[in-house]
């Protein structure tokens, strides 16, 4: 069992009436997501409440779930309900959220002044000081340009999507097409009388130096790579 002092409300509103338990808040919504299987992890009391607070045990239980075991109900609460949502773990979301945001940005873009992804260090340091406040009920995809937009006037970034065309060895031809398809999306693939494979990708920008630095690592250097087009 959890410690009631550290345990938080998860609560589920059936006919007009709240419902509620006291849990752990980190594992109720591992739990809630199919991550921790033992409910005895997640309960800090065996008790159903109406309200928590006040100490107002609920009754009549079978009425509105069909059934009197507070385990089943306790169950159906936080997988159906709502889990209260600690500070400290509100923080670990956005600090996820953040290196995520990062990353997105990392991989998609470039500083427009050396054409080459801004490191990672740098972008994290710029949303600092930028003091962008990151919204843990989004995803990072759903914020992470108006954040670019934030961070613009401290680090400029450029989105630019490039056409790279890979001259791949017939030997290394099977695992380098896997990969590339990893990257991008495939626009043209012709196999060479030799038996030597060239790719036509299309790539975000930030990622020419990681598909580089993949093919150079699988075929011992001996793979070519040029930019095509890019927009």
């Amino acid at each position: 069992m959890v410690d009631v002092d550290k345990a938080v409300i998860a609560k589920l509103k059936l006919k007009g009436i709240n419902y509620e338990v006291l849990v752990d808040c980190d594992r109720a919504l591992e739990y809630k997501n199919g991550g921790v299987k033992n409910l005895d992890d997640v309960l800090a009391t065996k008790d159903v409440f109406n309200d928590v607070k006040k100490g107002l045990h609920a009754s009549f239980l079978k009425d509105t779930f069909g059934t009197d075991d507070k385990r089943k109900i306790a169950e159906r609460i936080i997988k159906e309900g709502e889990i209260q949502v600690t500070s400290e773990h509100r923080n670990k979301l956005r600090e996820e959220l953040k290196k995520r945001i990062v990353n997105v940005i990392h991989r998609n873009a470039i500083n427009p002044k050396t054409n080459l992804p801004h490191p990672p260090s740098r972008i994290e340091s710029a949303i600092n000081e930028a003091k962008v406040k990151i919204d843990e009920n989004k995803n990072a995809e759903e914020q992470v340009m108006e954040i670019v937009k934030k961070i613009n006037a401290i680090l400029p970034i450029k989105y630019e999507t490039r056409e790279v065309l890979l001259k791949i060895p017939a030997r290394f031809s099977g695992q380098s097409f896997t990969i590339a398809k990893q990257y991008g999306k495939l626009l043209k693939e012709e196999w060479q009388n030799n038996g030597n494979l060239h790719l036509i990708v299309e790539i975000p920008a930030g990622m020419q130096n990681e598909l580089m630095d993949k093919m150079n690592g699988l075929t011992k250097g001996n793979v070519e790579l040029s930019v095509v087009s890019a927009r």
